[in-house]
């Protein structure tokens, strides 16, 4: 209920919607009240946070649309009722975004608890094409990516966690055996180096780097050192960003490394794509076919030679 005197009651309350701009950074709560007071989508430094100055320097309650769309509930049905929803210490329910190699494409709201099998076989219908998941890539583009065993991972944000992914916005890629860890890297860090705001150096550069770095290995043009390189350059990212987008920018690698470095290992020492896919999107020649000996690879290693 809005409006002046509300029922009779002397308490007034109204609403403004505010359009942020299309920024993916705008999500992070800094970033969004400098939208609101009509700046640049750019995080701030903290302290102050913002329930000691938030917009214009009023104290400010930050929280997303799920969390405000449970108090309803939880006044009319009590806290009791709602602790009784979810698993462990992650209470309530999760918003999912399914998409990728299932039957059932879609979001769905599901209680904490469930596994992920559970997740991707009985509510997604399983892979489309029948064939065995290769990996799960959860979070949105700053989540992780993890194996086939963890179809058995629980719902929960601290299993998930240890896991090594993380449940973020809820987004979660389904792919089988004809999908590169090295491609599916490349495709994340490209969205995140895109949306970077740009004001803090470590995300603004590590991003950059990140992904020259990515595509010099998904075109067969990769160099011994790069995965420690990348290792290196995601440490700085996490130190040194302002706001989580900086800081969870490496979490794509890392995850991939951690369950795929197989597929690094033979872009690296074997010079192709163990599925094809990055051949395909980067239409680079690899070590052993003609175009390499005529040519390409000659010119990438000695201009690298001479770099070096």
């Amino acid at each position: 209920m809005l409006g002046q005197d509300i029922l009779g009651s002397g308490f007034s309350f109204d609403m403004e919607v505010a359009l942020t701009g299309d920024s993916y950074v705008a999500g992070e709560e800094t970033a969004l009240m400098e939208a609101i007071e009509g700046k640049r989508s750019m995080p701030r430094f903290r302290p102050p946070f913002p329930a000691q100055a938030g917009v214009w320097g009023n104290p400010s309650n930050i929280n997303n649309v799920k969390t405000v769309a449970y108090a309803p509930e939880l006044v009319r049905l009590g806290g009791e009722w709602f602790s009784g929803i979810g698993y462990e210490r992650s209470k309530g329910t999760a918003i999912l975004c399914l998409t990728g190699n299932v039957n059932y494409p879609g979001m769905y709201e599901v209680p904490f608890g469930l596994t992920l099998g559970q997740v991707v076989n009985d509510i997604a219908g399983g892979t489309a094409t029948g064939s065995p998941v290769k990996l799960l890539q959860t979070g949105g583009p700053l989540g992780g990516v993890l194996g086939p065993d963890s179809l058995e991972i629980t719902l929960d944000y601290e299993l998930m966690s240890q896991a090594g992914a993380i449940l973020g916005s809820g987004g979660i890629i389904v792919a089988s055996e004809d999908v590169c860890a090295v491609d599916l890297a490349w495709n994340m860090v490209a969205f995140c180096q895109y949306e970077s705001c740009g004001k803090c150096f470590p995300c603004r550069l590590g991003m950059t780097h990140l992904l020259d770095t990515l595509e010099r290995i998904a075109s067969n043009a990769g160099r011994p050192a790069d995965l420690d390189l990348m290792r290196t350059i995601g440490k700085t990212m996490g130190m040194g960003s302002l706001c989580g987008h900086g800081q969870l920018g490496f979490n794509p690698i890392r995850s991939s490394l951690q369950h795929f470095e197989e597929d690094f290992r033979v872009h690296l020492e074997e010079g192709r794509c163990p599925t094809g896919s990055c051949t395909a999107r980067f239409h680079r020649p690899t070590r052993t076919s003609p175009e390499a000996v005529s040519g390409w690879y000659v010119e990438e290693e000695a201009a690298a030679k001479s770099t070096a």
